[in-house]
Parts: structure tokens; sequence; C-alpha cells
């Protein structure tokens, strides 16, 4: 059975911060939680010069709830954390509006200001899978996920789709949000923002297994597009599952002037690079920029190799396309650009920032060409 936890967050002013050191305010308390059944007062520890906890538990039902007094200026604060079962149809269920009820008479057992207190959203644990994922800041983002419609592990990650009413069916892999079907701003922003006209010019996308890059060019009518992802699953499911990203453009991964080849990038660049092939646009959609303290490991030896790789094959006047990271994420894309600064081809970049829907953050995008 899942748990839901509730919290209710009552600023108290400074002035009438001594009453919550009384104990004449914990006994309100504890009949104020008692009559919306979150049991009795298990303990109270005090925390000298800062504040108390008081613990409360309903062993029946399985409910229990944590009062956190925090005394000490010059925010003094009272947060009320209730977890419960998640079974709504359990008898004395603790409904939103018997939350705001407590909310309410908490709020004038401490005279508080309005809009001084606030009841959080709720906060579920224990569900099929979870709808919370992290912004690169660290904040969560809740998503309005009512469908798991495909999982599975392959050999490189895993591999989900959810369905959002908002944002469509939207992609996450190793529980990273990749790409939804309303987020159209991505695939402008990582192909130029239609300041560039590939008409006759030949592309290459690394990665972009959602389809959504590769139906964008095409629709430029270019010479030629090539496509290297390496997970089929990844492809299989977005023709199935995120028709609002790839529509038909990869119902054949062959066609007139493009080819979806399912394998490693890195030899193909290699290969690439053995033929003398160049291309007039490279599209990095492999992964975004790693968020770290330094430029080391794995992940930014990876992406020094494909910009390093990319450059070998990028035609004189070409220029790349790839994502960079959330906009908060100021450290890891300056690491980048210094990155930048170190290629043996000297490059020279432009940077913008754009909205995609289900990112729930602003996201930096990199257009980089070769210094003439």
């Amino acid at each position: 059975m899942s748990l839901e936890q509730h919290v209710i967050q009552i600023h108290v002013k400074p002035e009438s911060a001594a009453l919550l050191c009384e104990e004449s305010c914990f006994s309100q308390l504890d009949k104020l939680l008692a009559a919306r059944g979150l049991g009795q007062r298990q303990s109270c520890t005090a925390f000298p010069g800062t504040g108390y906890l008081l613990v409360y538990t309903d062993t029946a039902s399985g409910r229990h709830a944590t009062v956190h007094v925090q005394t000490k200026p010059p925010f003094p604060v009272l947060v009320i954390n209730v977890v419960q079962p998640g079974d709504q149809s359990q008898l004395g269920y603790i409904t939103t509006k018997v939350l705001e009820e407590l909310r309410e008479e908490v709020k004038v057992l401490l005279k508080c200001k309005p809009f001084t207190t606030k009841r959080l959203p709720v906060i579920s644990h224990g569900t099929e899978y979870s709808c919370y994922f992290p912004t690169v800041d660290d904040r969560w983002s809740e998503y309005d996920f009512d469908k798991l419609v495909f999982e599975q592990d392959t050999p490189y990650q895993n591999v989900k789709i959810f369905h959002s009413q908002q944002y469509g069916n939207v992609l996450v892999l190793d529980d990273d949000i990749n790409l939804a079907e309303s987020d159209l701003p991505y695939t402008k922003a990582i192909t130029g923002n239609g300041r560039e006209d590939f008409t006759g010019k030949r592309v290459l996308i690394l990665g972009g297994g959602d389809g959504g890059i590769l139906r964008h060019l095409l629709e430029g009518k270019p010479k030629y597009v090539e496509m290297l992802e390496i997970d089929q699953v990844v492809i299989d499911q977005a023709i199935k599952h995120l028709r609002g990203c790839c529509g038909s453009a990869m119902d054949s991964l062959t066609g007139s002037n493009y080819n979806v080849r399912v394998e490693d990038c890195v030899p193909a660049l290699h290969q690439h690079i053995k033929d003398g092939l160049k291309f007039d646009y490279i599209i990095n959609d492999l992964t975004a920029i790693p968020i770290s303290t330094s430029a080391k490991g794995d992940f930014w030896d990876f992406m020094r190799l494909i910009l390093s790789l990319s450059m070998q094959v990028l035609a004189p006047n070409g220029k790349y396309f790839t994502q960079g990271n959330g906009i908060k994420a100021q450290s890891a894309l300056k690491m980048y650009e210094g990155e930048l600064a170190k290629l043996d081809d000297p490059v020279a970049f432009s940077k913008e920032v754009a909205t995609v829907p289900s990112f729930q953050e602003l996201w930096v995008f990199y257009e980089i060409w070769k210094k003439q």
C-alpha cells in the first residue's frame, strides 16, 4: 500500500514565538491532532535554544504525525508532517479539506497573520511508479503521469514511457526526462530555431532515437541525413508511442535522403574520419552536459571524445548543435565552454535559452562553429 505525506507550514510572528514553547500550546495541538485521527502524543523532544519535536501515532490506522517547532529568530515556524496510508476508502482517511481545517485552527491558535501558513501538495510514496523528478538545482518537479505505457531494461539503459495529460507520452531514460510529445521547442532549439536552411545539406544526428529531430530535418529537404542511435528499443517504442515526436519519419529506417543506423556512434565517427566524409551540420542529441564539481570522469571523457570526433567530420563552414543543460547549472555550462576552448580546431559558439514544456525549467542550447 502506498503512503501519503502531507506538510503544513505555519510561520509565526517573532513576537508570538514564545507561544511555541508553552505547554498550553502543545496541549491544544494534542487536541487538534487527536480530533483528526492522528492519535496521541508519544514524545516531546527539546532542542535547547532552537525548538521541539512532537511525535503522534495512531496504530489502528497506521497514521502518524510529527510537529517540528523552530523558535529561533528571525523566522519562527511550526511544521506539521502527516503520513497516512494512501487508501482513500479507509475509515477516517484524512482529506485535504480536513488538513485545511487543521491549518486554519493552528493559525488561529498561534495568532498568525493571513498568508503566513501553507499546506504543501501531497507527496506519495510506494506507488507503482514515481512522478517526482529533480531539477538540475535539486528541486522536485511533480508530473501528472497517469499511466506507465512501457518499460524495459535494454543493454544500454532503462527505457520508460509515461502518459501525461499535459505533455502526451513522455520518454524517460535512466529516470531522466528525455522528451515528450509536447516538446517541439526542444527540437527547434537544437536545430537552430529556424535560422538554418537545411535544403541540400548533409546532416549527421548523434542519438535522436525519439525521431523528433529526424522528422523536423526531413521537412527541410536536406540532401542527406544520417542518424546514429545505439538503442533499437528506443526507436521501436518511439515509432509506437511517440508519434507526436517522430510522426512517420521512422516508419522506414531508410529513405531516398536519409538512413537511420542502429549502432554506436563512436566507431561510425571514426570510420567517417577515415573515409574523409564531411557534414554541413552535426546535431548532438546524445546527452546533456554532465553536472559535477569538475570536468572529470567517464561522462566528461565521453563528451570530449564526441566533440573531438565531431569536429573532424564537420565541414569547414559547418555548424554543430547540442543541448547544454538547465540554466541553473551555470558551473557545468562554464566547464563545458572551457572544454570548447581546448579543442584542436579553434571554435566560436553562441547559446540560447528555450522553454521545453516537459522539462519544467529553462534549458540552454549551443551552436558551435569553427573559426576561419
